[in-house]
């Protein structure tokens, strides 16, 4: 899938394994990277597991449009699609298997 960043300093949070260690820890930077890797390697949001680990879901309330994979409790990697127009399913929903682009928001404690 490809991958966009908010802004150039979540940019290079996510591009630098120091940055992550020094902003996360060392066990949620790992983690980050390896969800990184799942989003990267999967060729559509459909294939991001909704199980855990991954556990890809989608927000709702203020939040809705947006996802999140699970990182270590209490933080998600929050993302949207990053197509405009985003693809709808014929009710009107997302349709998870087209959407080839995301865009990373941040790693977020929503809870």
């Amino acid at each position: 899938m490809d991958i966009s960043f908010k802004n150039k300093k979540t940019q290079k949070v996510f591009n630098s394994s120091t940055e992550l260690t020094k902003k996360y820890g060392v066990r949620n930077a790992r983690i980050i990277q390896r969800r990184m890797a799942v989003l990267q390697a999967a060729p559509t949001l459909a294939d991001v597991p909704h199980r855990r680990p991954e556990r890809r879901h989608q927000l709702e309330g203020k939040r809705q449009g947006e996802y999140a994979v699970d990182v270590e409790h209490p933080f998600r990697i929050v993302f949207k699609p990053g197509h405009n127009p985003i693809p709808k399913t014929r009710d009107g929903g997302v349709d998870l298997t087209r959407v080839t682009a995301i865009e990373i928001l941040g790693i977020e404690d929503y809870h």
